[in-house]
């Protein structure tokens, strides 16, 4: 199945065709999508963070089934989320934490995990959405969690899942070809694998995905670094 095929799927799927409809969804002009059709191609990235029942599978490959649940509901529309119980990484009430001396853990926004690379961080109650308890992280310096978006980390991490994050104070400690979080003042947050530059004055930014290329960020555009140290899947 070639893109045009599968972007007309999409559309079947979402709009029954209607392609003005869909831009609308999807946060882009008509124009867009006619000129997405005529070229064979779509922005793949752009689809999957907007139509979340869409396989990233499929979108990458066009193999395989197109929806992540074989149903007739887009899962779009509004639903409710929550953090999978897995046998690793299964969230606990509070009383049971308590009586365990485990701490909850703050899923934050992006806007706070972006000024963690200041000395005096500190996450402010207004930047947290949930606190969770994950009971496999008790021994694991977690300072907080935070929602991956898109699909350059595909398949290690799925948009909409959560990672645990251990801040770093000292770059010495950068651990290479781990996945870490990265605050850039001109990227925002970035989800990587971290490896060395060319030269002392560059980090290289490695995606799991191959369809995005490595790339260098500049030392001086880093504002924080934290290490991921586990992850749990939403649903």
């Amino acid at each position: 199945m070639d893109k045009k095929q599968m972007l007309e799927a999409i559309l079947g799927y979402y709009t029954n065709g209607n392609k003005a409809k869909f831009a609308s969804i999807l946060g882009v002009s008509p124009q867009t999508i006619s000129a997405w059709v005529a070229r064979n191609t779509f922005d793949s990235e752009l689809i999957y963070t907007k139509c979340s029942d869409i396989s990233a599978d499929w979108l990458l490959t066009g193999k395989g089934e197109m929806l992540k649940n074989n149903d007739n509901t887009p899962l779009s529309s509004p639903t409710s989320s929550k953090i999978e119980a897995t046998n690793d990484h299964e969230a606990i009430p509070f009383a049971e934490a308590a009586r365990n001396g485990l701490s909850p853990i703050p899923l934050v926004t992006q806007t706070a995990a972006a000024g963690f690379g200041n000395a005096n961080f500190s996450i402010e109650e207004r930047d947290v959405k949930e606190y969770y308890v994950i009971p496999k992280f008790k021994y694991c310096k977690v300072d907080f969690m935070i929602e991956v978006s898109g699909l350059s980390m595909y398949p290690h991490f799925n948009s909409g899942d959560v990672i645990a994050c251990s801040i770093l104070r000292n770059t010495q400690f950068i651990q290479w070809n781990k996945c870490h979080v990265i605050a850039t003042r001109e990227q925002g947050i970035l989800v990587k694998r971290l490896m060395p530059g060319d030269d002392m004055q560059h980090l290289r930014a490695v995606s799991d995905n191959k369809e995005y290329p490595p790339f260098d960020i500049p030392v001086d555009e880093i504002t924080g670094i934290a290490l991921v140290v586990g992850s749990v899947s939403l649903e």
